[in-house]
C-alpha cells in the first residue's frame, strides 16, 4: 500500500490513485471539435478491402452499460451492491493503475481499504507466471494449438490459472488471439494459436474456461488487429507522430479477426485488453466503434476493457469510447501523471464524464471479479516482478517501504508432466521415410546444432528471453516466463541413448563445419550405423527487444544461425539425417526437405520447459506423433498473400497497413492464389496410417433467424457523485513518488486542474452522454454474450469413420471443412475437428456439429449474418488438402437470411451508420446540453496531462500540437521528449533510451 503506516491505512476511506503537486499544463486550443467521420458508403462502416490509406473508423456512442446478460446475472447483482457503497474516488481507483513499478505486479489498480478490498494484481504471461519463480513454463500457444485437442487446451488453461491464483494474481493477461497471424513473420504469432479463426476460437474459449475455473480473471488480448510489431506504438522512430494504422473492411473484421474474440466472449472472458496500434486511424484503446459498437454492443461483452500498457492516448475520449481500466495507470512509465486518476475525478465532478459511465466501469470490473469467484479464492501476492530477492521495496520505482516481497512459493504441482504431454502431443511429424521412430539400439547417435543445447548464460540468462542462444523453448517479450528448469534435447537424448548403452556425440557450434562433417561421416560408415539428429530454430518476439536485427517481427522466414547450411552439411554425409525444428511459425525448407538423406522432419514448436523430454518421447516412439500443423508451410514468402509493413509509407504520420487481402490469409491465400504448399494447414504424419469412410450428414431442426430487437434499460447509476470537498487530498498525506492517486488538489476544479483552457466550450460526440434506453443491434443479443443467440442454433451433425490401418495405436485429427460458395469466398474454411485415439485395426467415429454461424457470411448492408444462396459443401479429411469425403448440404428453406429489418437503423437495431457521424443505434443527444461547455481538466500534477475536453483530448505537451484523428478522438502530441522510457506490451519496460531508439 502507498500509505506510510498501518494505522493510517486502516483509517483512510480512500485508496490509491495519483501523486505529485500542482503544475501548469499546456492549454488546449479553444473550440476544438470532434471531426465528422465520413466514408464512401453509409452501410459499410469500414474501409473497403483494397482501399487507399488514411481510412476512418465511424463513431459509436454512448458506451453500452453492462446488464448482466446470461450467466453474468449473479455477478452483476453482487457488483452493483459493492459499487453502490463506493465514493467517487474509490470508483476511480478501480479504473486506474497505480503506475509502473508502483506495486509488486506488472499492473495493479488502487485498493479500497475502507472495504478491505485489496489492489488487484494483473500479471503476464500467456504461458506462465511472468517474473515469478517456482512456476511452470508451459508450451506456447502455437504448440498447444498443434495438438488440436480441446481437452488439452482446457487443461493448460486450468494449470496456468491455478499457478497464477496461487501466486496471488487476480487477472491473467492472456490468452492471445491478437495477433491472429495475418503474416507468418509476425513477432508475436507464437503467443497465440493459429491464423485460422475457428481453431483459434476453440483454443481461446477452452483456455478462458480453464483459467477462470481456477478463479482467476482471464484477459483476452490484444483486441484487435495488432498484427505486427513494427510501428505499433508510433515513436520511436522519432520521426513518426503516430502509431501504425491497421485498415480493414467490415466483412473481413467480422469473418476473420473478430471471430475468435467472439468465442472468448461466449466463454465468459472477464476482461479484454485493447491494443496499441490504430484501427482505421483511431487508436485501439479509444476506438468507439471497436469497443462500444462491436465488443460491448454487438457481442454483448459483459466484462471490462483494460488498456495495453501505456496504450491509452486520451482521458475522457477513451472513457466515452468504452475503455474501463487503464494500465499501468500513468501517462508514461513513472511520469507521475495520468490521463485518469485525479483527472477522472475532475471529469466526473464537472460533468464531462457522466456518472453512469464511471459507475459502469466500476461495475464491469467488479462483475468480472465476482464472475470467477475471486472473493472465495484470493491469495495475497507472494512474488515480486522487479526482484527475485526475498526482501525489496514494495514501491519499487520510488524505493519506498522496504520489506519482504518474495515468499518463493512453489506452485508447480504436477504441471511439468502436463507440459511434457502438451509439447509431445503438439509435435508435428512432417516427413518420415523410415528414419523414425528410433529404437535406442543405434550404435552411434550424433546431435548437431546449438538449438539442441542450453544457453551459455542459463535458461533465464537473457531478460525476457531476448536472445537466441541455445535451444529455443520460448520466444521473447512480455509473453514469457522464467524457466524453473529447462530440459534440453541434448541432455534428454543422452539419457535415452545411455539407457540403451549406446554412444552419443554432439557438435553444438552451428558453424564448426569441419567437426560437423567429420562426425556426420562417421555415423554413415557401414559398420557403424546410427542417426544424425540436427536441431535448428527460428525465433521472434515483442518489438521492444531486438535480436540479431529482428525488431520483434522476423526479417525473413529462414532458419536462424544459417540452419539451412548446417542441415545440408550433415545430410551431405549422413544418410539417416533427422531434422528437428523449434520455430515460432513456418520457415522455408526448400533448400533441403526433399533430400533423400533426410529421412525425417519434425516440427517441435515452442515447447517450454520439458522440451528435451517431449522431443525424445516422439523420436523414440514413446508417443506416436499426432500433432497437426496449425499454419501452412510455403515455398516462398509471397505465397502467403499478405506480409508485414517494414517501411513507413505515410511520411511522419501513421504508417498505413491496408489489409487488402481480406479473409485470404494462410491456407485460404494458398488456395486462392493456386499455390501448392510444402506442408498444408492441418497436415501431420503418424507412425501408423488411417483411412476415412462413411460420411453421414444429419439435418437438425433450426428455426428462422430473427434479428434482435427491443431496447436496453436506461443507464443505471449507483450512489451520488458528492462534492469536490470530499475528494481533496487528505491533510498530511504522504505521496509515494510517481504513484497515481484519485484525489484532487482543491475544491476549485479550475485551479486544481492548473489548465488555463479549463472550461472551453467544444463539441462532444453525438450520443456520448445519452443515458436513455438504447436499441439492440440486429446481430446483437439481449439474452447472453456472443451476439444474436440464434447464430448458435444447431443445423447439421456430421459423422465419419476413421480406421487405424497400421499396427500401432495412434492419434488422428479428422477435420471438417466447409465451402461457403460464391466467387469471393475461400475454397474451404475449417469448421470442425476432433482428436481421436484409435487402436490398430479399430474404427473410431468422428463427430462435428455445424451451427448457423458456421454457415453464415457477414452482410455489410443489413449489418447481420446471412446464409447465402450459393451451394454449400462439406469435406472431411486429415488436412486442408487431403479431404477424401465430401457431401453437399441441403439448407432448409426459411432459415438462411434474417427477417427483413426496418429501414431505420435505430428501429431495427442494425448498425447502419450515417456519414454525419451519428452513432449507430444511439440517439443524437445535444452535446452542448450535456456538457454545458465544461471540460474535464487535467490532474493537478500533470505537466503532460489528459485535459478532458468533451472527452476528446489526449496528453498535452509544450513540444507538440494536438492532432485530430478519426472516431472523434484527438491523439497525443506529435513531439517526443529527448529521453524516454520505451514502453512495451503488457507491463514490461526497456531501459531508458533516446527517442531515436527503435
Amino acid at each position: 500500500m502507498a500509505f506510510s503506516g498501518a494505522a493510517l491505512l486502516a483509517a483512510l476511506p480512500l485508496a490509491l490513485a495519483q501523486s505529485s503537486s500542482s503544475a501548469a499544463v499546456t492549454p488546449i486550443p479553444s473550440g476544438l471539435p470532434f471531426p465528422d467521420t465520413t466514408y464512401p458508403n453509409a452501410t459499410v462502416p469500414y474501409a473497403v478491402a483494397g482501399a487507399q490509406t488514411n481510412q476512418t473508423s465511424p463513431p459509436s456512442y454512448p458506451a453500452p452499460w453492462g446488464e448482466g446478460l446470461g450467466d453474468w446475472a449473479d455477478a452483476y447483482q453482487q457488483a452493483r451492491a459493492f459499487v453502490s457503497q463506493l465514493t467517487l474516488t474509490e470508483k476511480v481507483n478501480l479504473t486506474t493503475g497505480v503506475g509502473w513499478q508502483g506495486e509488486q505486479c506488472v499492473g495493479n489498480n488502487g485498493a479500497i481499504p475502507r472495504l478491505a478490498f485489496k489492489s488487484m494484481c494483473l500479471q503476464d504471461s500467456p504461458l506462465g507466471v511472468r517474473f515469478g519463480d517456482f512456476a511452470t513454463a508451459q508450451p506456447a500457444g502455437v504448440t498447444i494449438a498443434a495438438t488440436w485437442d480441446r481437452s488439452l487446451f482446457y487443461l493448460r488453461g486450468l494449470n496456468m490459472g491455478e499457478e497464477h491464483r496461487d501466486k496471488g494474481v487476480d487477472i491473467f493477461l492472456g490468452p492471445v488471439v491478437g495477433p491472429l497471424g495475418r503474416a507468418p513473420a509476425g513477432g508475436r504469432n507464437w503467443e497465440g494459436f493459429s491464423p485460422d479463426p475457428y481453431l483459434s476460437g476453440v483454443a481461446v474459449a477452452e483456455t478462458v474456461r480453464g483459467v477462470q475455473d481456477a478463479n482467476v480473471i482471464a484477459c483476452t488480448k490484444h483486441y484487435i488487429l495488432n498484427e505486427q510489431e513494427h510501428f505499433r506504438q508510433g515513436p520511436p522512430p522519432d520521426y513518426l507522430t503516430e502509431a501504425l494504422s491497421s485498415n480493414i473492411d467490415d466483412k473481413t473484421m467480422h469473418e476473420l479477426y473478430l471471430w475468435p474474440f467472439v468465442d472468448a466472449v461466449r466463454a465468459g472472458t472477464g476482461a479484454m485488453m485493447c491494443s496499441y496500434q490504430q484501427i482505421n486511424n483511431s487508436y485501439g484503446c479509444q476506438n468507439s466503434y471497436t469497443m462500444n459498437h462491436l465488443l460491448k454492443n454487438e457481442l454483448g461483452f459483459q466484462g471490462f476493457i483494460l488498456s495495453d500498457w501505456d496504450a491509452q492516448h486520451s482521458g475522457v475520449a477513451s472513457a466515452l469510447a468504452g475503455l474501463d481500466q487503464t494500465m499501468p495507470g500513468d501517462e508514461s512509465f513513472d511520469s507521475g501523471t495520468a490521463y485518469w486518476g485525479g483527472n477522472l475525478t475532475i471529469a466526473v465532478l464537472n460533468g464531462t464524464i457522466p456518472q453512469w459511465r464511471i459507475d459502469d466501469m466500476a461495475v464491469r470490473i467488479m462483475a468480472a471479479y465476482y464472475y470467477v469467484d475471486r472473493p472465495g479464492h484470493e491469495v495475497d501476492t507472494n512474488f515480486d516482478s522487479w526482484t527475485q530477492d526475498t526482501f525489496g521495496f514494495q514501491h519499487f520505482f520510488a524505493s519506498e517501504d522496504y520489506r519482504q516481497v518474495n515468499w518463493h512459493v512453489d506452485v508447480q504441482q504436477n504441471h511439468g508432466q502436463d507440459a511434457r504431454n502438451f509439447a509431445a502431443k503438439g509435435t508435428v511429424l512432417l516427413k518420415n521415410t523410415g528414419g523414425l521412430p528410433l529404437t535406442g539400439q543405434e550404435k552411434l547417435t550424433a546431435v548437431f546444432g546449438s538449438d539442441a543445447a542450453e544457453n551459455q548464460y542459463g535458461p533465464n540468462g537473457c531478460p525476457d528471453r531476448g536472445c537466441d542462444n541455445g535451444t529455443l523453448a520460448m520466444g521473447w517479450g512480455s509473453g514469457t516466463a522464467n524457466f524453473p528448469y529447462l530440459i534440453t534435447p541434448l541432455e534428454a537424448i543422452k539419457a535415452e541413448v545411455r539407457s540403451h548403452r549406446g554412444s552419443v556425440e554432439s557438435v553444438i557450434d552451428d558453424y564448426a563445419y569441419g567437426q560437423i562433417t567429420a562426425l556426420s561421416r562417421r555415423v554413415a560408415q557401414p559398420l557403424v550405423g546410427g542417426a544424425c539428429i540436427v536441431f535448428a530454430n527460428s525465433d521472434a518476439g515483442e518489438g521492444y527487444i531486438v535480436v540479431d536485427y529482428n525488431e520483434g517481427d522476423r526479417n525473413n522466414l529462414t532458419l536462424w544461425h544459417n540452419g539451412d547450411d548446417l542441415i545440408n552439411a550433415v545430410a551431405a554425409e549422413c544418410n539417416n539425417t533427422i531434422v528437428v525444428m523449434h520455430t515460432v511459425g513456418p520457415v522455408l525448407v526448400n533448400a533441403w526437405y526433399e533430400n533423400p538423406n533426410i529421412t525425417a522432419i519434425v516440427w517441435a514448436g515452442i515447447p517450454g520447459q520439458e522440451s528435451g523430454n517431449a522431443i525424445t518421447d516422439i523420436l523414440y516412439g514413446k508417443v506416436n506423433p499426432g500433432g497437426k500443423t496449425p499454419f501452412t508451410w510455403g515455398d516462398s514468402r509471397g505465397s502467403y498473400g499478405s506480409d508485414l509493413l517494414y517501411q513507413t509509407n505515410n511520411g511522419v504520420n501513421a504508417p498505413q497497413d491496408n489489409f487488402e487481402n481480406g479473409v485470404f490469409i494462410d491456407y485460404r491465400a494458398f488456395d486462392r492464389l493456386g499455390e501448392t504448399p510444402v506442408y498444408e494447414f492441418g497436415f501431420g504424419l503418424s507412425y501408423t496410417t488411417f483411412e476415412y469412410s462413411n460420411l453421414q450428414v444429419q439435418s437438425q431442426q433450426a428455426g428462422a433467424y430473427v434479428p434482435t430487437s427491443g431496447q436496453t434499460p436506461p443507464a443505471p447509476t449507483y450512489g451520488s457523485v458528492g462534492d469536490a470537498a470530499d475528494f481533496v487530498y487528505p491533510t498530511d498525506f504522504h505521496r509515494v513518488e510517481a504513484y497515481i492517486y484519485p484525489f484532487i488538489n482543491s475544491t476549485n476544479l479550475r485551479q486544481s486542474s492548473g489548465d488555463p483552457a479549463y472550461g472551453v466550450n467544444v463539441s462532444y460526440p453525438a450520443g456520448a452522454f445519452d443515458d436513455g434506453a438504447q436499441p439492440y443491434l440486429a446481430a446483437g443479443s439481449n439474452v447472453a454474450p456472443g451476439g444474436n443467440q440464434q447464430l448458435y442454433d444447431l443445423m447439421f451433425t456430421i459423422t465419419a469413420d476413421v480406421t487405424n490401418t497400421g499396427d500401432v495405436v495412434g492419434d488422428e485429427v479428422p477435420q471438417l471443412y466447409l465451402s461457403l460458395g460464391g466467387p469471393d469466398e475461400p475454397a474451404v474454411v475449417l469448421r470442425g475437428f476432433e482428436r481421436l485415439t484409435v487402436q490398430p485395426g479399430e474404427t473410431a467415429q468422428f463427430q462435428a456439429q455445424l451451427c448457423r454461424r458456421d454457415l453464415s457470411n457477414w452482410d455489410v448492408v443489413s449489418q447481420n449474418w446471412v446464409i447465402t444462396s450459393y451451394p454449400k459443401t462439406i469435406y472431411v479429411g486429415s488436412s486442408s488438402r487431403k479431404l477424401p469425403l465430401q457431401q453437399a448440404l441441403d439448407i432448409p428453406a426459411g432459415v438462411a437470411a434474417p427477417a427483413p429489418a426496418s429501414s431505420s437503423a435505430a428501429a431495427s437495431g442494425s448498425a447502419a451508420v450515417s456519414s454525419s457521424a451519428a452513432a449507430s443505434g444511439s440517439a443524437a443527444a445535444s452535446s452542448s446540453a450535456a456538457a454545458s461547455g465544461s471540460a474535464a481538466a487535467s490532474s493537478s500534477a500533470a505537466a503532460s496531462s489528459s485535459v478532458a475536453v468533451s472527452g476528446s483530448v489526449a496528453a498535452q505537451s509544450s513540444a507538440g500540437a494536438v492532432t485530430q484523428i478519426s472516431d472523434g478522438q484527438i491523439q497525443a502530441p506529435s513531439a517526443a521528449p529527448t529521453t524516454i522510457v520505451t514502453q512495451i506490451s503488457d507491463g514490461q519496460i526497456q531501459a531508458a533510451a533516446s527517442s531515436s531508439t527503435a
